[in-house]
């Protein structure tokens, strides 16, 4: 693959292995549930990342199958905030270097604290996105919550 994504590079640069795998992008649904009919997934073994800020100003990242809601109120406890609430769609690409629907919990422009499901930790494999619109990559949760330095707990 000619232009690798910063969440690839990143993932070379610390040795992991992982897969990428492409789809077809339809602008008008950029849903989870567009994503795993096209590439025939479980939607348990897709995750998708939402970018938040919490009260103490402090950005947070959540990574949730991508056909649940998440509880802010759990993210916000496990966090240690009072409160969460998600980041406006217009300032993603400036906090993270990311645009919606291609937001990877990997190689933003800061290593924010990250938190995943605790169900990702059932699957022998996750799919996450590879930092742009139409491509996944694919690799352990162990790997991918180490590359984040990432913390477990229930969000839904």
């Amino acid at each position: 693959m000619a232009n690798k994504t910063n969440a690839l590079r990143m993932l070379d640069k610390g040795k992991i292995t992982y897969r990428i795998k492409e789809y077809e992008v339809n602008e008008e649904d950029l849903s989870g549930e567009h994503l795993i009919k096209q590439l025939g997934l479980k939607a348990e073994e897709v995750y998708k990342t939402l970018v938040l800020i919490g009260d103490k100003k402090e950005y947070l990242v959540a990574c949730i199958p991508v056909d649940k809601e998440i509880d802010l109120k759990k993210l916000a406890k496990l966090s240690h905030h009072k409160k969460v609430e998600m980041l406006h769609q217009k300032d993603l690409l400036s906090i993270t270097g990311y645009i919606r629907g291609g937001c990877s919990p990997i190689g933003m422009k800061k290593l924010f604290p990250t938190y995943f499901q605790e169900d990702i930790l059932q699957l022998k494999e996750v799919y996450v996105s590879a930092g742009k619109r139409g491509l996944q990559v694919i690799l352990s949760p162990q790997d991918l919550i180490e590359a984040v330095k990432g913390k477990i707990g229930d969000m839904n």
